[in-house]
This record gives structure tokens, C-alpha cells and sequence, in this order.
């Protein structure tokens, strides 16, 4: 799965350069004064919503009956941030931290183990460490792995890492959970609209729906005030759920034109949602 060649420039792994204990970042990875971390004045108690989904669903039917609270929280949320937090959402919380710890295993693996993955531009799918192929681009302080959960039809457990050996069957059953929670939340979304509780399911493919999943890997960085572990962006999916690392603070989100970082709760869901919804919905 090698792909390193087809590649513009030499590949180099952020997590090389982290642990030769360089004294400075180098030019590649530095922002422009603009793009650089913000630490602005937003007081730091101001944080996301976070929306407990312990009361979504009534008795033994399937219908979606969210009550009348949570209904409007998730608006209030989808309209003023695009981002809220959720607990009790249904994933088992062993799981959870199996999945995180799995993948931290993973890369702290030697390099040449995990350089059998490296992915290519062509679909990203595999180990990486940069997106795009312009040369000389100004790169961000990250390694990431990138793989297909559903359609089924691009789901390739070949390209899933063999180590640890247990990844792969975490990760299946992690992605089938979570799979199973966007659904109930575009549901919620979906009602929230007036529309059919299918209805953005089924626009998104219903039983055919897309799913992948992005493990960002953040090596400690020398000179963190001159770069991004991740640019700013927006999502071009649907909605994506982060599963954030409980002991380092780094998400920002912007509101109001000021950058606000993201205090995590333990064991929930960041719901972003994305560009997709935000079109459909108008």
C-alpha cells in the first residue's frame, strides 16, 4: 500500500521531526501571522453547548420521540454555534477509550510499520501527513490516518492498520456505533426542520450512506505559536463526530469573529455539523 511516490514532494512525518528534538519548527510549517493560534480575550468559561441525550427515545419504539428539551437545545445549537457537545449518547464509554487508545498505539508504532500504509493523493485512504498537492505549500503540524467505513463497497480492511491487533475489531465496532448515533441526530435534525424523521438520512444516501473516519495525530511541537496542528476550516461533509483527547485542549471553533477553544466533556461527542446540512437545510 506503499504510496509515498506519488507524492509531488518528499514525505516527512511530523512525528520525525517531533522526536529529533528539533529547536525549531521549520519554514514549511509555519503560519502567516494571520493564520497563526489565536489566544484572544473570550472569557474562558465560554464553551459549547452540551446537550445530555440520555431521555431520546420513549419505551421500546423505534420512532424517534425526543422530548420537547432536547429538541430545542439541538436548534439552538445548530443555529447560533454549528458545534454542541453529547452525553449519554449511546456509545459505550469502555469503547470510546478502547478506540482512542488503539489508535495511540498505532503511532507509536516504529516508523517502518506504519510507513506500509502511507496513503497517496489520490484518495488519502492510509497514514498521511499533509493534504493536497501543491508544492511548497505551507504544511500543518499533524499526521493523520484516513479510512472508508461504509459504503460497504469502499471499505477495504487491507488498508486498516493490523496493529495493534486488535484495531481493526475496535474500530469496526466503534465506526457501527457511531454510524448508528449521526443517525438518531439527523433525525433530531430532521424534525427540527418539519420534515420527515428520514428525510436527511435519506438524502445522504439512506441505507447507502457515506461514512469515514480521520485520526489526527499531534506531535509535541517546539514552537507551538507558529503553527496548526489543523487549519482553519469547515467540514465538507455532512457532520462529523470528534472524539476528543480528554487531556489536551486544542479544538477552537469561531463564533462572533473570535476563536473560542473547546473545553471537552468527559466521554462525549463534539457534533460539528457541515457544510452538506447547512445547505440543505437553507
Amino acid at each position: 500500500m506503499n504510496s509515498l511516490k506519488d507524492w509531488p514532494e518528499p514525505i516527512v512525518r511530523v512525528q520525525s521531526l517531533s522526536d529529533s528534538a528539533l529547536p525549531l519548527v521549520p519554514d514549511r510549517y509555519i503560519k502567516p501571522p494571520p493564520e497563526r493560534p489565536s489566544l484572544n480575550s473570550v472569557p474562558s468559561d465560554v464553551n459549547i453547548p452540551l446537550i445530555d441525550l440520555a431521555d431520546i427515545f420513549a419505551g421500546e419504539s423505534s420512532t424517534l420521540q425526543p422530548q420537547t428539551t432536547i429538541l430545542s437545545q439541538v436548534s439552538e445549537a445548530c443555529r447560533e454555534w454549528g458545534f454542541f457537545q453529547v452525553v449519554n449518547h449511546g456509545v459505550s464509554p469502555e469503547l470510546m477509550d478502547r478506540a482512542r487508545e488503539v489508535w495511540r498505539e498505532f503511532f507509536h508504532l516504529p516508523m517502518e510499520l506504519k510507513q506500509f500504509y502511507a496513503n497517496s493523493p489520490g484518495t488519502y485512504e492510509g497514514y498521511g501527513s499533509r493534504l493536497g498537492v501543491e508544492k511548497g505549500a505551507i504544511l500543518d503540524w499533524s499526521d493523520y490516518y484516513f479510512l472508508h467505513y461504509l459504503p460497504t463497497s469502499l471499505k477495504d480492511h487491507n488498508k486498516w492498520p493490523s496493529l495493534p491487533p486488535s484495531l481493526r475489531e475496535v474500530i469496526d465496532e466503534y465506526s457501527g456505533q457511531l454510524v448508528k448515533l449521526c443517525g438518531v441526530l439527523m433525525k433530531v435534525l430532521s424534525i427540527n426542520l418539519g420534515l420527515e424523521e428520514e428525510y436527511l438520512q435519506n438524502a445522504f444516501g439512506g441505507t447507502n450512506i457515506g461514512a469515514c473516519l480521520r485520526v489526527n495525530f499531534y506531535p509535541k511541537c517546539p514552537q507551538p505559536d507558529l503553527t496548526l496542528g489543523l487549519s482553519s476550516h469547515s467540514d465538507p461533509g455532512g457532520m462529523t463526530l470528534l472524539l476528543p483527547d480528554e487531556h489536551v485542549s486544542g479544538l477552537q471553533v469561531r463564533r462572533n469573529n473570535n476563536w473560542i477553544t473547546v473545553k471537552p466533556a468527559r466521554h462525549a461527542f463534539i457534533v460539528n455539523i457541515g457544510d452538506q446540512i447547512q445547505v440543505l437545510s437553507n
